[in-house]
């Protein structure tokens, strides 16, 4: 018996899993050219390659402290850990397929019959059994197997989903961040005008007592000193939605606090990152890795599918000791043994083994589809990236030459109409052309620098693999 029981061991862990069904992954083509280089590029300016904690680039003390925030208190990122634990369970039950299922059965059992032959007479008995039952399926197809390939590759999209998860929530805080400064940036600059159009008030008030202008001009400086005053309730408003905003991207309570005035030289140019090539892009983005441990899960099912359509071999078997006596149970006269093997093998199901084998090919070929999507949808951000801000530097340097001209423009027409020149209209389109000008330098400074959290983005953000 005992060497039946090797052969037989020898047989299982020899055997077993060895024949694989269905096709092995092999990484899909995504049915595009991909160039040897961006398009949108420009060599000249090429700078170094991308930081794993690329948020320092902005120099700001406050951005670094909200990412450490987001990574530590994050409840979608809490929440996608969770969920990595969750299949990291599925995948320990799988595992444990490709082992024996053993359990203990213990058994007493005592029972009163009458005495043959002698009627009127009791005889009672008593029987102990301990037994270890158990069963196992060999895996000669490999479903098993490819069930187990197919927990592995969802695990691995698990774990890939949640650090695309921590790669849109810091960008999406630091862009906050970056937003709340503008906004800022724009109460500063409207408290200024305020100041300036009460001066202008009493300009014209005095001007008017003098004889020297119309009430006209009063009541436009006035509408002018209003309007400029209602913009503020707005700002603030808007200012401290993004504040509570990023309390609950930290895990925070929603918290507010005043706007903080913003230096002259607030915007900073940064150096232009270096791309790297389109191949650096698939191995460094979550999501396109995610894409491709999805794909290598369906492939697997593809194999797990074809092989239940083939017979399942399972073994069963009971090892234990029985006997009238507890005392003397585990004798080795007392010891007990049986084994057993059966094939399962479905001879008609209309069908439906052969749909699911059709099924799992279909899911696949959705899946590359989906691959291609992500990669393709990858290097449209990275070059998208790549050509707006030259586009929004350019602009950049033209609005400043613009608010320039503007403040110039604004001064002259001031000095003309103290001295009777021209009219206050003159003025107040000058000062609007101001604003206007200092609103476009703000929000050119915020597309530059969100642009730069966008391309980081796009490229993988040079995450660290513990994150």
């Amino acid at each position: 018996m005992q060497k039946r029981l090797f052969y037989l061991l020898v047989f299982i862990f020899l055997f077993t899993g060895c024949m694989k069904l269905g096709p092995d992954f092999k990484q899909p083509d995504p049915g595009f050219n991909v160039p040897d280089s961006w398009s949108s590029i420009d060599r000249a300016l090429e700078g170094n390659e991308i930081k794993d904690r690329w948020w320092e680039d902005f120099g700001n003390t406050e951005i670094n402290d909200l990412v450490n925030d987001v990574l530590k208190n994050n409840l979608d990122i809490k929440k996608a850990s969770a969920r990595i634990l969750e299949i990291k369970s599925g995948l320990v039950q799988t595992k444990a397929s490709r082992f024996p299922n053993v359990g203990v059965q213990a058994q007493a059992l005592s029972q009163q019959l009458p005495a043959a032959g002698a009627p009127g007479f009791k005889r009672k008995t008593e029987n102990y059994s301990l037994s270890l039952p158990a069963a196992f399926e060999i895996d000669l197809w490999g479903r098993i197997s490819r069930s187990l390939e197919a927990a592995e590759a969802d695990l691995l999209a698990a774990e890939e989903n949640r650090r695309t998860i921590i790669h849109t929530m810091i960008a999406e805080s630091v862009t906050l961040y970056l937003y709340m400064e503008a906004l800022e940036r724009r109460i500063s600059v409207t408290k200024k005008n305020i100041v300036n159009f009460r001066k202008n008030l009493e300009m014209t008030e005095n001007r008017y007592k003098r004889g020297l202008t119309s009430i006209l001009d009063v009541k436009q400086s006035r509408a002018a000193l209003s309007q400029a005053k209602a913009a503020l309730p707005s700002l603030y408003q808007e200012t401290y939605t993004v504040q509570q905003r990023l309390s609950l991207f930290s895990g925070r309570y929603p918290e507010t606090r005043p706007p903080r005035v913003q230096p002259e030289d607030y915007f900073k140019r940064l150096e232009q990152v270096k791309p790297g090539l389109h191949s650096d892009v698939l191995m460094r983005r979550p999501d396109v890795r995610a894409a491709e441990a999805r794909l290598i899960s369906l492939n697997a099912r593809i194999g797990a599918a074809r092989a239940s359509r083939f017979p399942r071999i399972a073994l069963t078997g009971n090892f234990g000791y029985s006997n009238e006596n507890l005392s003397n149970l585990f004798r080795p006269e007392n010891e007990l043994w049986s084994l057993a093997s059966g094939i399962t093998q479905t001879i008609f199901d209309a069908g439906r083994l052969k749909a699911v084998e059709k099924a799992s090919k279909a899911r696949y070929m959705q899946g590359v589809t989906d691959y291609a999507k992500t990669v393709l949808t990858a290097f449209f951000e990275v070059e998208n990236a790549l050509i707006t801000r030259k586009e929004w530097i350019t602009r950049r340097e033209l609005v400043v030459i613009l608010l320039k001209d503007a403040r110039e423009t604004e001064g002259i027409a001031l000095n003309h109409y103290k001295r009777g020149l021209v009219g206050y209209t003159s003025v107040l389109q000058a000062q609007q052309g101001r604003l206007k000008a200092e609103e476009s330098l703000i929000l050119a400074d915020l597309s530059i620098l969100t642009n730069r959290v966008t391309l980081y983005r796009a490229l993988g953000g040079g995450f660290p693999d513990n994150l």
